[in-house]
């Protein structure tokens, strides 16, 4: 064995610390920029937002003939998809409801799904640099801090409503996920209440 120091880079992950400070900071702006020139998407005009409201996805948006079928199988989604994917689960829980509902077209994406897509990489443009930091002097035995929340009836497919939820210590994000909810809620408080009940339970 050899020790080679402190960790620099791990899984396409950056290190970069602030012992002083006591303040730890995670980013992937190098893999992002990789993403990004490798879909042709380096020089986009980025985006304030991950998705925006005017787009309304659905099954009714995927290709219905066999042309508009192999014109989109010429189109790389699923591997943006994975790719943004990636960066999701690891340090940006920004992506993390965005990328969920792109996510669920990946057998037979359409025009406006892939537009959707390019609107996540445009995102991705403006934000390569952000990422996660840890403050240690912010670390309490109760810093543990959980935030839940829900839409109502989000999936235009299936009436289901998306919960998300983030729970941070020391000030950065340690665990977050955006998904469909398991049933369908009849109101906004069902919807919240089912967002707060599946969220803490995952979490723990």
């Amino acid at each position: 064995m050899k020790d080679l120091g402190a960790a620099k880079k791990i899984l396409r992950m950056e290190i970069h610390r602030d012992r002083k400070g006591g303040k730890l900071y995670l980013s992937q702006e190098r893999y992002l920029e990789k993403v990004l020139s490798r879909f042709n998407m380096g020089d986009c005009n980025a985006v304030s937002t991950p998705l925006a409201a005017h787009f309304k996805l659905s099954a009714e948006c995927c290709p219905q003939t066999k042309e508009d079928i192999s014109k989109m199988s010429l189109v790389p989604y699923s591997s943006v998809v994975g790719s943004l994917m990636y960066a999701m689960v690891c340090i940006r829980p920004d992506l993390s409801h965005a990328v969920s509902v792109v996510s669920r077209y990946m057998h037979n994406p359409g025009k406006d799904h892939w537009e959707a897509v390019k609107w996540i990489l445009r995102y991705v443009r403006g934000t390569t640099g952000k990422g996660l930091g840890f403050d240690r002097i912010k670390a309490a035995t109760s810093d543990v801090t959980g935030f839940v929340d829900s839409d109502y009836a989000g999936d235009l497919d299936r009436r289901r409503s998306i919960s998300g939820y983030i729970f941070t210590m020391c000030e950065g994000a340690i665990t977050w996920k955006a998904s469909l909810q398991s049933i369908a809620a009849l109101s906004t408080t069902e919807a919240e209440y089912i967002a707060a009940t599946e969220g803490v339970r995952e979490a723990t």
